[in-house]
């Protein structure tokens, strides 16, 4: 196994380590008490918040911008191919070649969708307003991730770039805005917890 292999795997172990301590966190750190009287009930809620209310109908961001919020969805499932394949790689896992083509052709979409992101921040006065570099970094490591996921699809040459991009993601995942993929459960959680005591979630049938 090469010092690359290495790095990557020492980067995710650095990565769950950290996550979790940010997931202990948001365990610990106890919640404010409402004190408001209950009256819905909590767990339809929840449910509502991880299913319906992430409806393209139901947020304005989405349905004012449904091709942004389309080439987001391919973004993220994108995302979570290649971080599949990086799991298979990581246990020396061979892919077939026909199952091989397909994931790259899907995971070309997402990082030409990744790539429209990144201009629309760019070239949108509004967008790069509200940027920070964060912002910037982290769409470019992601993007960079898929883009070199193909590559080692059809050539090893590229193994050694591969990780050294997959371990730069990894390590940047808990100190930049991409740790959200621990944040949003909490964050959704607390929305449905919030509107289901209050008996506003899930919206009721008239």
């Amino acid at each position: 196994m090469t010092w690359y292999y290495w790095l990557a795997a020492a980067s995710l172990l650095i990565n769950v380590v950290i996550l979790l301590i940010h997931i202990f966190r948001l365990t610990t750190s106890g919640k404010p008490t409402d004190f408001s009287k209950q009256r819905g009930k909590l767990t339809p809620a929840i449910a509502f918040a991880f299913s319906g209310a992430m409806s393209p109908t139901r947020k304005e961001s989405a349905f004012l911008h449904l091709p942004t919020y389309i080439a987001g969805i391919f973004y993220h499932l994108g995302t979570f191919t290649a971080i599949f394949l990086f799991f298979f790689n990581l246990a020396q896992i061979s892919v077939n070649e026909s199952f091989s083509r397909f994931i790259a052709g899907f995971l070309m979409i997402s990082a030409v969708s990744g790539i429209g992101i990144i201009l629309k921040r760019l070239f949108v006065n509004r967008l790069r307003a509200l940027s920070n570099p964060d912002d910037y970094i982290s769409n470019i490591l992601v993007t960079l991730f898929q883009i070199f996921s193909v590559f080692i699809l059809f050539d090893d040459a590229w193994f050694s770039a591969y990780y050294i991009v997959v371990s730069l993601l990894l390590l940047y995942i808990p100190v930049g805005k991409l740790k959200h993929a621990v944040y949003f459960f909490a964050a959704r959680y607390h929305l449905g917890y919030f509107y289901g005591w209050r008996d506003v979630w899930p919206p009721k049938k008239f």
